[in-house]
């Protein structure tokens, strides 16, 4: 096994577990402010992209030395595949639970599954065919800019669906 698929493989099982526990570190710390901007606050699709979000950027900045004489075109791999898995969480979300009239557990949990799945198979294909190199600088600002607004939409959220939170079927 080549140590690029050895990264991404290790990096999928990171983040999907990262993922999962981010999803009840802000209420285990007491609600704590700073955390609320790096941890969802709330049930909203919005909060829950941070799951994906901050996981991957993580891993990605971490391994990033590692991988970089080997892979040098992981560097932008890298942004591509977090700005695709944390894009497809609304998109999944919305479209399923459009069809289905509602969302369901089960599906919330594969639409993060299948987020970080595609965004590192996106990372895996990009690093192998440097495709997203000329696009390096807007690949890294979009991920700037999506984190200044998770800090900003925290703790004062455009009055946009997205940001609201939805009525599972599962509520208690």
């Amino acid at each position: 096994m080549n140590k690029l698929k050895l990264y991404t493989i290790i990096g999928t099982a990171f983040v999907i577990i990262a993922g999962t526990i981010s999803h009840f570190v802000y209420e285990w710390s007491g609600n704590n402010f700073i955390l609320g901007f790096f941890f969802p606050i709330n049930e909203s699709t919005w909060e829950h992209m941070k799951l994906c979000f901050f996981p991957m950027l993580l891993y990605f900045l971490f391994t990033n030395q590692k991988r970089k004489d080997s892979y040098p075109c992981a560097v932008s791999s890298a942004p591509a595949g977090i700005l695709l898995g944390t894009c497809l969480i609304p998109v999944i979300f919305y479209t399923y639970s459009g069809i289905l009239g509602q969302n369901y557990i089960v599906p919330d949990i594969a639409t993060f599954l299948l987020s970080v799945l595609f965004g590192f198979l996106a990372f895996y294909k990009l690093s192998l065919s440097c495709k997203a190199q000329r696009c390096l600088f807007w690949l890294w600002l979009g991920v700037i800019v999506f984190a200044i607004c998770f800090v900003l939409f925290t703790y004062f959220p455009p009055k946009l669906g997205i940001f609201m939170e939805p009525n599972p079927s599962y509520a208690p």
